[in-house]
């Protein structure tokens, strides 16, 4: 998990219980002139340091747009953006008798000033770090909120030297804790922490296999007590990181342990990978369909894999494949849905003061009209844990392997700052359709099936193979 995250929620929880003040005025819930933040019209341009002025732009589009800004107490979020700073300083060996945090009195305008006034203070002495101070406050207070799908995109977009289209950067290697997970609640991840997938690149040249089992990663254990650690991160580096990971492994099937280091790099992945949904026919005339993700036109494609398998045979069922989708787009969401069940509600998205929206089906879909087996696992968040919670409240279809990751506190409208960088915040929390809360507990499967370290060095899949046995039931 994210150690800023982690560290800032924290002290936002200690500020809360320590010094909870009443709501603020709605008046100071607004922001100063020129600090209004809105959704992008264009493409943005070319990204520009991120400044003071950056900063207050997005507290104050918290303020004003977040799920619960009206209500957040917004000492919360300057706590955690003064840790970060002086944090940062302390790193580069430049802590100041002046890096101390300012008394806040609850009031959202007055305390931005004499925070304000403090960050000046402090990076007017230090101007080689400016920009790096600016960096790590910012990600700081958007990190306070603790929601997974709040978040500030900055810095991207430069690709490795000698990339191809397609081409993946990292270890070359897929465990069974998901690297958007350790962010986005990293609580469902369970050990063993094991190789599932050998991608390529450093740990195809060292020689790891599915179902070798991770027992350090960097020194350290990725689990304490049942619990994942930040050691885990070190196995999803993203570019520019190109620092050496070790790693002490176990081949339980032939009680082989040993040390490898991997560097991360680019290595050509297999085109299927980037498939967005991939189709087979099964034995018994079940159609498999694999869906990697919910994006655009995603769930006509599903529908149209199943038609195409459907030509000149009889199906018996339909096995929908979300085990690693990272989710996307509710309403590709809401569509598939609806090719499976109609005149329901499919989710809810509700305000802080609880009214609710309900996302419904859209009739003109046709039906699929097959039984469904679902399989799912801790990869599965956000749309995907909008269809998986449908399927399972509205009894369209059943969920087999293991509970969702729990990352779906809603949807997110991005926020174009004055450094031509996103901000992207929640406008509304998402319900299931039984209103449930699926946010940090996720989906529980209908039949709990998990995966092994041995299942993967066999090779088996013993969550398809539970579902065929319920379809031919």
């Amino acid at each position: 998990m994210n150690a800023v995250r982690a560290a800032a929620a924290g002290l936002a929880l200690l500020l809360a219980a320590a010094c909870t003040a009443p709501t603020p005025p709605r008046s100071h819930a607004s922001a100063p002139g020129g600090t209004v933040c809105a959704p992008p019209q264009k493409p943005p341009e070319a990204e520009t340091p991120t400044t003071i002025d950056v900063i207050e732009q997005a507290y104050f589009c918290i303020l004003g747009t977040y799920y619960s800004g009206s209500t957040l107490d917004a000492r919360s979020l300057l706590l955690a953006g003064f840790v970060a700073l002086t944090r940062e300083l302390n790193r580069n060996g430049h802590d100041l008798p002046e890096a101390t945090m300012p008394a806040l009195a609850g009031d959202r305008k007055a305390d931005w000033a004499a925070f304000e006034t403090a960050y000046r203070k402090i990076t007017d002495q230090v101007p080689d770090l400016r920009d790096t101070l600016a960096v790590v406050t910012l990600e700081a207070l958007v990190a306070a909120l603790g929601d997974n799908h709040a978040s500030w995109a900055h810095g991207g977009g430069e690709r490795p030297p000698g990339y191809y289209d397609g081409d993946g950067y990292g270890l070359g290697l897929q465990a069974s804790v998901y690297g958007p997970q350790l962010d986005g609640n990293p609580g469902v991840a369970l050990p063993p922490l094991f190789v599932t997938t050998v991608q390529g690149g450093a740990a195809r040249a060292a020689g790891l296999r599915p179902g070798d089992v991770i027992e350090a990663v960097n020194g350290s254990a990725p689990f304490i007590d049942g619990e994942p650690t930040p050691a885990i991160a070190a196995l999803y580096p993203r570019y520019p990181e190109a620092r050496p990971v070790r790693l002490r492994l176990l081949r339980r099937t032939t009680g082989r342990r040993w040390s490898v280091t991997l560097k991360p790099g680019l290595y050509q992945r297999n085109l299927a990978e980037l498939q967005v949904v991939q189709s087979k026919l099964l034995d018994d005339g079940v159609a498999y369909v694999r869906m990697r993700g919910f994006a655009p036109d995603s769930a006509d494609r599903v529908l149209k894999a199943i038609a195409r398998l459907r030509e000149g045979r009889t199906l018996s069922g339909v096995v929908l494949d979300l085990r690693g989708n990272g989710g996307g787009s509710p309403t590709e969401a809401v569509r598939l849905v609806s090719a499976f069940v109609h005149g329901k509600a499919t989710a809810y998205t509700c305000a802080v003061d609880g009214t609710c929206q309900a996302l419904r089906t859209d009739d003109t879909v046709e039906l699929v009209g097959l039984p469904l087996m679902a399989l799912t696992d801790r990869g599965c968040a956000s749309a995907c844990e909008h269809f998986s919670s449908a399927a399972k409240d509205l009894g369209f279809g059943r969920l087999i392997g293991t509970r969702t990751a729990g990352v779906i506190s809603g949807p997110a409208q991005s926020y174009l700052l004055r450094n031509n960088t996103m901000l992207s915040l929640p406008a509304r929390h998402h319900l299931g359709p039984d209103r449930e809360v699926i946010d940090r507990i996720g989906v529980a499967p209908d039949h709990y099936v998990p995966t092994t370290p041995k299942d993967a060095a066999a090779g088996r899949d013993p969550v398809l193979a539970k579902a065929l046995t319920l379809l031919h039931q």
